[in-house]
């Protein structure tokens, strides 16, 4: 009998601590929202004509802040279509953040190539670098008009 009781008040007592935790952030990005668009103003390399097609050009993406650090890309957009991305800031902080970056960003740059937008999925075992690494983009063609 004391045994039931002692279950019963210790699954009780483990139930209310999870049911008070606060559910952490999710995975993506941290800091502020409205400062995800203060990057640097984009660069053309071109000139647009007066139909609906965007610049040619180079455009760089919002610096995006992670959990990790944080990702920044450049885009390059011929004809209206994305046709290269360069990446100038990845999580680099230690080791660990290293390898995802170096196994993750390659197969991000590709999707993107592939789909010429920022519609891609996430890179598993990296989601907060996609996640980085697709709005970074996503800026950045907005910025072109694309």
């Amino acid at each position: 009998m004391r045994r039931a009781v002692l279950t019963a008040a210790s699954t009780s007592a483990l139930v209310v601590l999870l049911l008070s935790l606060k559910p952490h952030q999710p995975a993506g990005l941290t800091g502020d929202p409205a400062q995800a668009g203060a990057a640097p103003a984009p660069t053309p390399s071109g000139h647009a004509s007066q139909g609906s097609l965007p610049a040619d050009g180079t455009y760089t993406g919002a610096s995006i802040s992670t959990r990790y650090g944080s990702v920044q890309v450049v885009a390059t957009v011929k004809a209206g279509r994305l046709t290269a991305v360069k990446v100038l800031r990845a999580p680099s902080g230690n080791g660990r953040d290293r390898e995802i970056a170096a196994y993750a960003l390659p197969r991000l740059i590709q999707e993107a190539l592939s789909a010429h937008s920022a519609q891609i999925d996430a890179v598993s075992g990296a989601s907060y670098t996609s996640a980085g690494y697709i709005r970074s983009l996503q800026s950045a063609l907005d910025r072109a008009g694309v």
